[in-house]
């Protein structure tokens, strides 16, 4: 399992960790089939609670190829995110190469209604022990 501690968006106090899993059980490289597992955390730094609305991702395949994905909140949910709290869920991505990278976007909301968006650093996907 790889971990990535990247910072959100400083100025709404938004803190993303992500980790990654191969899934060695749901692939099958020899029909191009690479599957992963990635946990979220989202941490509200901030002294306000936040919404999470919407996702934005950017899914870059090993040739180039990117998928972008759009919907309402994360896991079917639109979580609240006290202050102090951090909300954490799992979620997966399957790609036709052995390597790929995924970066995005969620859309916030302040209490007083203000949306923000923060920003999620990109992020590998890899197969364990392979260098790229």
């Amino acid at each position: 399992m790889a971990t990535t501690d990247t910072r959100g968006d400083a100025d709404h106090n938004i803190d993303i960790s992500v980790q990654t899993q191969y899934l060695t059980e749901q692939s099958d490289p020899a029909n191009d089939r690479y599957a992963f597992a990635y946990t979220i955390g989202i941490e509200n730094l901030g002294d306000t609670p936040v919404k999470l609305l919407t996702r934005h991702w950017l899914i870059t395949d090993d040739n180039d190829q990117v998928e972008e994905v759009r919907g309402d909140g994360v896991v079917g949910l639109q979580p609240l995110i006290q202050p102090g709290q951090k909300f954490v869920y799992t979620s997966g991505a399957v790609l036709t190469t052995k390597f790929g990278t995924m970066q995005g976007s969620y859309r916030m909301e302040h209490a007083d209604g203000s949306q923000f968006d923060t920003a999620i650093p990109a992020f590998l996907l890899s197969q364990p022990l392979s260098v790229h």
